[in-house]
């Protein structure tokens, strides 16, 4: 089925592996014992996805009222979600707490005042600011406050007529740091103490997201950072501590193989370009972050056959008329003639999420097999 679809299919078109997702769900589920999962929506919220990881048992994290309207329309029960950003339009917060949504992170005196008007009573949770080291996409700048900040914070809550609840931290995106969760577990931990001094019990530690995927580097396992998150959690917080785990690369990002065709090909400056059609636009966002995805060709992809021989380094660029609009430099691919087709592997996170269809080129389509 991949192989049809890979040849056969018009390009641009993602092909996501519902197996892929299957086997990293229950990865996390056996190696984080006793943790709530929730999908982090925002790295493919495509509904074959939430539909699959609802039957897996999994629950899901929002950032936005229409992540909320999503799920509500495929029938996802409101007790199965939390909201996790720590902005929020107050007519979201409202149609959450109306659908019955529980859990709020925030991070501001703003957002608590919000939160008392539109959603008394709910279950609230404060954004640590914790490091991002080894991080390829830093958060902590945009979100979180400090110890002393987040001990006010709750306390402030339970004045406001709201239910201090817990901890969230985020170590950023596609962390390869195993210790990141181990320092920011230990970082919680005080403004868990701090807070019970204060009259304020806490119930959940939040531990983010963040866990990487494969792509050209190495990174640590899913089962070496929840041996180092765990085996801290252990140690700093009692056991009938509420864990919860929000992963969204992790679950979809290497069950997504991403099929382009070479468009043109050009010699400038002495340097060989490859531009396809797919780019930063319509599909390839993360590349101004300093992702590398995983390239092949149809001759020497894993699952289509092998052989072709001369490699030469190229630029690949997208198909758009804005120079903005460079996917990679001194990519190694064998020499390429208009028509064939390049695949990008590890491409089921935040693709076709952050595409648009700037100059009127598509947004890949998505095809599932198992």
């Amino acid at each position: 089925m991949f192989e049809e679809i890979a040849r056969c299919a018009e390009t641009p078109t993602l092909i996501i592996n519902k197996g892929t997702i299957r086997q990293k769900y229950q990865e996390f589920f056996d190696k984080f014992a006793g943790a709530k999962i929730y999908y982090a929506l925002k790295a493919n919220p495509h509904p074959e996805i939430v539909k699959l990881l609802q039957d897996c048992g999994c629950g899901f994290e929002i950032s936005s009222q229409g992540e909320l309207e999503l799920l509500l329309g495929l029938k996802i029960p409101s007790g199965k979600i939390i909201s996790g950003n720590p902005v929020k339009e107050l007519s979201s917060i409202k149609l959450a707490h109306t659908r019955g949504v529980e859990l709020f992170v925030f991070d501001s005196y703003a957002e608590l005042e919000k939160l008392s008007q539109a959603a008394s009573g709910s279950k609230v949770c404060v954004r640590l600011a914790v490091s991002n080291e080894g991080s390829e996409w830093p958060l902590s700048k945009k979100f979180g406050v400090e110890i002393e900040e987040a001990v006010e914070l709750l306390v402030n809550a339970k004045e406001l007529g709201l239910m201090p609840y817990g901890i969230a931290f985020h170590v950023g995106s596609q962390c390869t740091y195993a210790e990141a969760w181990a320092k920011a577990i230990e970082k919680s931990r005080v403004v868990w103490e701090l807070a019970e001094d204060r009259g304020v019990r806490l119930h959940l530690l939040n531990v983010g997201g963040g866990f990487p995927i494969k792509y050209i580097k190495p990174v640590p396992s899913i089962a070496e950072i929840a041996r180092v998150t765990m085996d801290s959690v252990r140690k700093n917080f009692p056991k009938d501590i509420e864990l919860v785990v929000t992963p969204g690369r992790a679950l979809v990002g290497e069950a997504g193989t991403l099929v382009t065709t070479v468009i043109a090909k050009a010699a400038r400056d002495g340097e060989k370009w490859l531009y396809l059609n797919v780019g930063v636009f319509n599909g390839l966002m993360e590349t101004i972050g300093g992702i590398k995805y995983p390239l092949a060709t149809a001759e020497n992809h894993p699952k289509t056959s092998e052989g072709k021989d001369k490699i030469s380094k190229w630029t690949l660029a997208g198909p758009s008329c804005d120079s903005f609009d460079v996917i990679s430099t001194k990519v190694e691919l064998p020499e390429m003639d208009i028509g064939d087709r390049i695949y990008i592997m590890s491409a089921g996170a935040y693709t076709t999420a952050y595409a648009s269809q700037f100059d009127g080129f598509p947004i890949p389509r998505t095809y599932f097999v198992d």
